[in-house]
């Protein structure tokens, strides 16, 4: 079944209105490339867009919302919080990461040659991380909105050279993960025999509830980036959790692992004992393996 189209507003302040129309012009053809049910309603606005502006459009619109503003960076607005991919913002923790550093390279013992599905790719950044050890990563992300914004960042990024090699590694897919790890239908289904046990490794980061750091004992409180994610997404079920993990132990390669981020505090994803955990003060890995 083909999604509905849903039309995101897109504000952008009237001084840049020649380079907005730029900008707007690569996201929609981002659109088109990737076949996302999108379409875009740019609107000018004649007032600078201030956190105070940008309060005042989230009640009027009472939806996310795409910003540009004027220094030509693309943001998603919702609820009156600003936020972006900001991959560049990572750089050096990518550039340094390694399994002495990262819980999650620990966790996930990755190679050059490694195959990972992320399959809750979220804004990308544990992404980055993964396919920092020369990984290829298929990240999936439900939300059309969030896809455009993850495309037009690694668009962006790809014209750096010292990231280009890293953002070649990077295949982003619209889907919703439980339907896009199904079993294939038939026998004869040869492109669904090619993506089922293609990965090496699945990482699963669902949506916590918003009150999972908590108890954590650094106090740790939920970024901006988590704040905007919890506005377009709901966390799972238990019986979703259960659905999820299940699918993702059967898709991965034999020998592979699946690996879930928790916060520290947070009972076993799916009520599933793991294999093996990671942890620091704040967050948890959990590892279940599978077997030759």
């Amino acid at each position: 079944m083909t999604s509905p189209i849903s039309c995101v507003t897109l504000i952008y302040p009237q001084s840049i209105a020649e380079q907005a129309l730029i900008l707007i012009q690569a996201l929609q053809q981002l659109i088109v490339e990737a076949k996302l049910p999108l379409s875009i309603e740019a609107v000018a606005s004649e007032q600078k867009l201030t956190q105070k502006i940008r309060k005042q459009l989230s009640q009027q619109y009472q939806q996310p919302l795409l910003v540009i503003d004027d220094k030509q960076q693309l943001t998603l607005l919702t609820n009156g919080v600003s936020v972006s991919p900001e991959w560049n913002s990572l750089q050096r923790r990518v550039v340094s990461a390694g399994r002495k550093s990262e819980l999650l390279l620990q966790a996930t013992k990755l190679t050059a040659s490694s195959r990972v599905l992320d399959a809750t790719a979220g804004f990308g950044h544990d992404s980055l991380i993964l396919a920092s050890s020369g990984a290829q990563l298929t990240l999936l992300e439900r939300n059309p909105l969030m896809v455009l914004l993850l495309k037009y960042e690694q668009q962006m990024m790809a014209k750096q050279p010292n990231w280009q090699k890293l953002m070649a590694r990077l295949h982003i897919v619209c889907a919703e993960s439980t339907e896009y790890m199904q079993p294939a239908p038939t026998a004869c289904d040869l492109q669904a025999q090619t993506i089922s046990h293609a990965f090496d490794v699945i990482y699963l980061d669902p949506m916590f509830p918003e009150n999972s750091y908590a108890h954590s004992s650094k106090g740790a409180k939920v970024g901006k980036h988590m704040q905007a994610l919890h506005q377009i997404a709901e966390p799972p079920s238990l019986k979703e959790e259960q659905a999820l993990l299940s699918l993702a132990l059967s898709f991965v390669a034999p020998g592979g692992r699946v690996v879930v981020k928790r916060p520290i505090q947070a009972p076993v994803f799916a009520s599933q004992a793991a294999n093996e955990s990671w942890q620091n003060d704040v967050v948890r890995f959990d590892a279940y393996f599978t077997y030759l």
